[in-house]
């Protein structure tokens, strides 16, 4: 009996070098990798949401949007936060290169290119990414083991991916973050289309969510760290811990450490009552 051989993995190119494409595209069929090609950002993150390839390499300075803002939608969109992106750059430096591992790629290629260095390290990521399919699918994570705080339901509709990228964009400068023209931007869209979405979505204003947020965070670190509250007020982005609890007592009804001191007479007993079974 025959076996069928298993399908090529493809590869999405989103780059819009012509020069850099064909170079690109040639060392990829050589190799029998099934190809496909996005000239700007938006067309590369559609194509990707459509055709689910198995990597992406995704250049930096695109045109419409750019590699950071399409790396940030594919990596909140549940259709293909799980695909390896690799950027393709002629910026060296580390700080550039962190940011972009920060967003979720997984790897840097330097332009000019060297055929090894890229067939090498795309053949590394396919090889990481076929393991970490098996391992989830053979896996469950036990019971009981989340430290973070408690994620809430998918946003499901039309936006719902850039309302997620701007959730996820604000969550790490929740200390500093931008302006909602500044956001948008980051995002590659307009204010007034991020502000419909999380009218849409979320029935609140981008800070609405933001200050909501915040004291989410809050109280989730107070009842689970010992970090001081005035590292915790800073850490927020309130600008003073006097604020911080002001605005704590407002929604949540008690003061940050009337909260903490709940929590730890709370896991006192909870840990007496352990003892005692």
């Amino acid at each position: 009996m025959q076996t069928s051989k298993p399908a090529q993995p493809t590869i999405l190119l989103i780059d819009d070098s012509v020069t850099d494409l064909r170079l690109l595209m040639n060392l990829m069929l050589s190799r029998q990798f099934r190809v496909n090609v996005a000239f700007n950002g938006q067309d590369g993150y559609h194509k990707a949401e459509l055709l689910l390839p198995d990597l992406i390499l995704l250049d930096v300075n695109l045109p419409r949007l750019n590699g950071f803002a399409t790396c940030r939608l594919l990596k909140q969109n549940p259709r293909t936060r799980h695909i390896p992106v690799i950027f393709l750059t002629a910026m060296g430096e580390v700080n550039y290169r962190l940011d972009g591992l920060a967003l979720g790629a997984v790897d840097f290629i330097g332009k000019p290119f060297n055929e090894e260095e890229v067939l090498a390290r795309i053949n590394i990521h396919l090889a990481l990414a076929d393991s970490n399919r098996s391992v989830s699918a053979t896996s469950t994570p036990p019971e009981g083991t989340s430290t973070t705080a408690p994620s809430p339901a998918p946003i499901q509709g039309k936006d719902a991916v850039l309302v997620q990228a701007a959730q996820a964009h604000l969550r790490q400068h929740l200390a500093t973050p931008p302006s909602t023209e500044a956001l948008a931007k980051v995002l590659g869209t307009h204010e007034r289309r991020l502000s419909l979405a999380f009218q849409q979505h979320l029935g609140c204003s981008v800070y609405a969510w933001l200050r909501e947020e915040r004291l989410q965070q809050a109280h989730h670190l107070l009842a689970t760290t010992q970090v001081p509250i005035a590292t915790l007020s800073d850490v927020l982005g309130y600008s003073s811990p006097a604020n911080f609890a002001k605005a704590f007592q407002e929604r949540l009804g008690c003061s940050p450490s009337s909260l903490r001191q709940q929590q730890q007479v709370l896991r006192a007993q909870q840990a007496q009552e352990a003892l005692a079974r």
